[in-house]
């Protein structure tokens, strides 16, 4: 598409800038051209403010999903030793002696009220460190 040069009317070259009422030398058509680039304008600015509303949310969010995701590391890492309470747990278990009959039973619950505790009480598990318990000699 080429343009050519033509003359412009007087009215073209200048306009009045102030007002925007048409004067008798403007044409309707260049008036609604120049109401139509303020709206745009108008539109622009809204446009802008908006897109700063929502790069400020945007920014809050982003500090938000990066406080999330430092707490979804802390919930990974507890999660990550429960395999091992449970692997003590299922340890611990597999330790009681589990009687085989009604009799055992009944024997062990009367022996366990003639006791101090009067409960059946599960082995307990306890961690003694191997370093300090044995006797360092020195030779």
């Amino acid at each position: 598409m080429s343009y050519t040069n033509r003359p412009l009317n007087s009215t073209l070259r200048h306009p009045s800038m102030g007002s925007s009422q048409p004067s008798s030398g403007q044409s309707p058509v260049l008036v609604a051209r120049i109401n139509e680039k303020r709206a745009e304008l108008e539109n622009l600015k809204q446009l802008r403010d908006l897109s700063a509303g929502l790069a400020a949310q945007m920014q809050t969010l982003e500090e938000k999903l990066s406080m999330l995701s430092d707490g979804t590391e802390a919930v990974a890492a507890v999660l990550s030793n429960w395999h091992n309470v449970l692997r003590a747990i299922n340890m611990a278990s597999m330790k009681i002696p589990k009687p085989k009959n009604e009799q055992e039973i009944e024997k062990e619950v009367e022996e366990a009220s003639k006791s101090d505790t009067g409960v059946l009480l599960p082995q307990t598990l306890v961690r003694i460190p191997v370093e300090e318990a044995i006797p360092q000699t020195k030779s």
